[in-house]
């Protein structure tokens, strides 16, 4: 009898214990798995956040990417067998207390993704004298699943399946740990040192050179958008950008005069061709040793108010460059250095003399600043608003943002910054000094929208007001082709701001026996076509080195590159409204606008289609992304040897071309809808691939049936006229729908809700188009307005063309009406 009793007592015990393996807390559940604490804290219904380090080793972990505090969120808890399961009203996440695996599951029970057992490691690393870890995480993926985002990639594929990345931020290169999949989640990696990526078939990992803890968020999303969301709602929403940032921008490496850059705005004001935005590259402070001034000590720049001035009173914008280092002459320089601000690498430029290569007889001092040293940001903003922003600078060009990091050491990581060493928060960079220019002019006034053009980014950048460009790529069709799905990962990363340097960065090549390179055929058939693909990037920029990118360096108004480049910029413009809407959708609904056709079609052959996407929800872009004209040119430098400009001294000159032969390219188009080519409006069912007549001024563009689109009037720049005379597109086939965003352009008073929109519904069966009554209002907002409808069909409303020929001609005065078609 004691015996028994004896044996039922340890048998309770031991139930007991195995009971509280696990704690629950508000958040979720504490445990200890094989040495590992374990926490996993629900931060909303719909995302969750698991935080592991070696057992009773304490660390402190504050997020430089997640600015959402946890909400309370209802949850159950229950134990079966080894399996805690854990439900909210979104989602189960399952501990099991035995292998230490977690998986997690839609409410139905569909697995979405499980770590793999024992998939947590931790190895002992000496971080600059700290004790820390190298961190891995191994998960596992079905087979039949792709992810995409972790930033930019310049890979040329999308699928982010069988591939290995080694996430250090580059010139061309940006990565973000965060990953969509077809299945329906997120997931957030967050951790800012080199890491590895890599997806085998047994298993899905990342791994970091440092972490005291491992850190990452999952979140279910249902599709590619709602993960974006949980992402953007975890790490910051994108703010509106000011109207005339989606305009056409004109740059070059370099304006060398005041003289030179107004000159360019006014020469498109003459030829009547729309531009917005011009950009002064470097070195308008003078010589390399006073690297990023932040002011215009170039003799070139004598009055620079007055240059602002005469760009603004052109209707224009102009941002300028600046930089994240600075040189040995500069007053930045010598305030940050005493205070150990300053981070002593190898970076651009490596020698005070400009020439190439360069002379490292004559170094240049040159050293990137601590951007994660709130002090060093405060300095940083200072001089730049004194000399930069209280002359009126319109935005900023935010280069080397990763930053330049060349001559390589290992000990370089070991620097020490204000967050502990380089290489601990090495890929944040772009984020702390994007973020610090950003909330400091936000601080200082809210008239005017922030606008920063940037060369790199890390997750939660999307907050900052900021775009990023692809860097330095080389000016070949390989390098066009790659900045597809370069630019959709990107906005897959849930960062939805992003553009490519028209024409290609380095282009030294096409002089070879073409003067200044703007009449080699090769080139113009290049640029006329990357024009074509950036004129469906959420910033329409051209910009690069060696050739001049202005139209009017091409040739005239009727002559075929000139046209050609002419007609693409017209194009942009009558879609502002609807970019500018879409814009919208991205700040209000946590939309994207360059979108994989994954996103929007299930459809197995768009799985990994790298070469087509749709701009907005309603616009199929399929670029020509290989030469028709031309033979293609393979062209391969980097940024050590595209400044070598012997490179294009000598050479013999190509055949003439002309370009006036209509060519063929292959489109497919997504299956489960109807599609009506932009240009004939011919109407072809979707799922199957077609060959599409091509010639040098048009690519192949198609509208999804169900789309509403407005089109703009022809204008010089962006806000030259209000929209109060609209052409409303409505491509039948099935019901569609489309808001009608505005607001006052440029401050943030819609942030106080001083905007409006206009909803327009499609009946297909009816045939019957309702305007809803207007909500919202803002100073200056059209009282009434003209909207002329076109039912879209073979015979009318064709190509970009505004035409008059309408189905309805509709005064609206802000209250709902219907019109039958």
């Amino acid at each position: 009898m004691k015996q028994r009793s004896l044996i039922l007592c340890c048998l309770l015990f031991a139930v007991q214990l195995f009971a509280q393996n696990y704690q629950k807390t508000a958040l979720g559940l504490k445990t200890k798995l094989q040495s590992i604490d374990v926490e996993v804290q629900f931060y909303s219904p719909s995302i969750v956040r698991v935080l592991k380090s070696p057992q009773g080793v304490a660390f402190k972990k504050e997020s430089l990417s997640v600015n959402k505090k946890p909400q309370e969120t209802k949850f159950t808890i229950q134990q079966k067998g080894d399996v805690v399961s854990m439900k909210s009203e979104k989602l189960k996440v399952d501990v099991d207390l035995k292998s230490g695996k977690i998986s997690y599951y839609t409410l139905a029970g569909v697995a979405l993704l499980k770590e793999t057992e024992s998939g947590a490691t931790f190895t002992d690393f000496d971080d600059a004298g700290s004790k820390t870890y190298g961190i891995n995480q191994l998960f596992t993926l079905d087979n039949d699943e792709a992810i995409y985002g972790l930033g930019q990639q310049q890979r040329g594929k999308l699928s982010l399946r069988d591939a290995k990345i080694n996430m250090v931020q580059g010139n061309t290169d940006d990565y973000v740990p965060f990953l969509v999949s077809t299945k329906g989640y997120g997931l957030f990696w967050d951790n800012y040192s080199p890491t590895t990526f890599e997806d085998k078939p047994d298993s899905t990992s990342f791994k970091s050179e440092v972490g005291d803890c491992i850190d990452y968020y999952f979140m279910v999303g249902g599709n590619i958008d709602g993960s974006i969301a949980g992402m953007r709602e975890l790490t910051g929403q994108a703010p509106m950008f000011p109207l005339w940032t989606f305009g056409y921008w004109q740059s070059k490496e370099r304006y060398k005069s005041q003289n030179e850059l107004v000159g360019v705005v006014s020469k498109y004001r003459e030829l009547g061709v729309p531009i917005d935005g011009i950009i002064q590259d470097w070195q308008y402070w003078g010589n390399n040793y006073l690297w990023n001034a932040m002011d215009f000590l170039n003799p070139e720049f004598p009055n620079p108010k007055k240059m602002v001035d005469d760009i603004h009173d052109m209707n224009a914008h102009v941002i300028i460059s600046i930089w994240n280092s600075f040189g040995p002459q500069t007053k930045q320089f010598r305030e940050m250095q005493p205070k150990g601000m300053l981070l002593n690498f190898g970076t651009w430029p490596q020698s005070g003399l400009e020439a190439w290569p360069p002379n490292r007889d004559y170094p240049s001092g040159v050293q990137p600043y601590d951007p994660y040293n709130p002090e060093a940001r405060d300095i940083y903003w200072r001089y730049l608003n004194k000399g930069l922003f209280s002359v009126g600078i319109d935005g900023w060009w935010m280069d080397s943002s990763e930053p330049d990091h060349l001559d390589f050491k290992p000990s370089d990581f070991d620097l020490k910054t204000y967050l502990g060493s380089f290489r601990k928060v090495r890929n944040a960079f772009p984020l702390m000094t994007v973020g610090g220019v950003s909330e400091h002019q936000r601080a200082a006034s809210s008239d005017k929208r922030i606008f920063i053009l940037t060369r790199s980014a890390f997750a939660g950048q999307q907050r900052y007001g900021a775009n990023t460009w692809s860097g330095d790529v080389n000016s070949s069709w390989q390098s066009l082709r790659n900045q597809i799905p370069a630019g959709l990962n990107f906005s897959m990363s849930a960062i939805p701001y992003w553009n490519t340097d028209i024409g290609g960065f380095f282009a030294g090549a096409y002089k070879k026996g073409w003067g200044d390179g703007t009449k080699n055929p090769s080139f113009q058939e290049l640029y006329v076509r990357w024009l074509q693909f950036g004129a469906f990037t959420p910033m329409m920029r051209s910009h690069g080195t060696d050739i001049p990118r202005e139209i009017y360096n091409f040739g005239k108004k009727g002559e075929t590159i000139y046209d050609a480049i002419a007609k693409t910029i017209d194009l942009r413009y009558s879609l502002l409204p609807y970019i500018y809407s879409t814009a919208w959708d991205i700040t209000n609904s946590q939309s994207t606008m360059m979108r994989a056709l994954v996103m929007d079609f299930n459809d197995k052959k768009v799985v990994e289609m790298n070469n087509e996407y749709l701009f907005g929800k309603s616009i199929l872009v399929a670029p020509v992304v290989n030469a028709q004209y031309t033979p293609e040119t393979i062209v391969k430098s980097n940024e050590e040897t595209g400044w070598n400009k012997n490179n294009d001294a000598n050479g013999a000159k190509a055949q003439a071309v002309t370009f006036t032969q209509a060519k063929s390219t292959k489109v497919y188009l997504p299956g489960g809808t109807v599609w009506y080519d932009f240009w004939t409006n011919e109407k072809i069912k979707g799922g199957q691939e077609i060959e599409k007549t091509t010639t040098i001024d048009e690519i192949p563009l198609y509208i999804k049936a169900g789309s509403i689109i407005p089109f703009g009037p022809q204008v010089q720049y962006a806000m030259e006229k209000k929209w109060d005379n609209l052409e409303i597109r409505v491509y039948p086939g099935t019901n569609g729908e489309f808001t009608l965003y505005e607001d006052e352009n440029d401050n943030y008073n819609y942030e106080k809700g001083a905007f409006s929109t206009i909803t327009f519904k499609w009946n297909d069966k009816a045939q019957t188009l309702t305007i809803a009554k207007r909500k919202g209002s803002f100073n200056g907002m059209l009282k009434n307005r003209i909207f002329n409808i076109v039912l879209v069909n073979k015979k009318k409303g064709t190509g970009a063309t505004i035409t008059s020929k309408f189905n309805k001609t509709i005064i609206y005065n802000g209250k709902a009406i219907s019109v039958k078609l």
